[in-house]
């Protein structure tokens, strides 16, 4: 059975830092893209970063929203994706859900809440 199980999200200031993980189960981690997504309940869903297996050269993309502060990566020894997200904003501010795949995301988690304000 697949799973996955975010954690590390909480309530950060602006220009601060967090680090968001994924635990995943039941599959072959290391042979999945993974991709985060974050839902702004005012906004709807949106990709934010995914990263291809270390097999298809693990290449990691992001929207342009995040880039250049937020990096994803992944441990497949401990079936862990990451997401280190710095310089927080304000409008970083959602519910952030790890996916398996880059594209036909088959299976989320059930998300871990990021609240950026002072």
């Amino acid at each position: 059975q697949v799973q996955l199980v975010e954690s590390g999200g909480g309530l950060a200031q602006p220009g601060g830092s967090l680090r968001l993980s994924c635990a995943a189960s039941g599959f072959t981690f290391s042979m999945y893209a993974m991709s985060w997504i974050r839902q702004d309940p005012g906004k709807g869903l949106e990709w934010v970063s995914g990263i291809y297996s270390d097999g298809l050269g693990g290449d990691t993309y992001y929207a342009d929203s995040v880039k250049g502060r937020f990096t994803i990566s992944r441990d497949n020894a401990k079936n862990t994706l990451y997401l280190q997200m710095n310089s927080l904003k304000p409008e970083d501010t959602a519910l952030y859900y790890c996916a398996r795949r880059l594209m036909g995301m088959d299976y989320w988690g059930k998300g871990t809440l990021v609240t950026v304000s002072s």
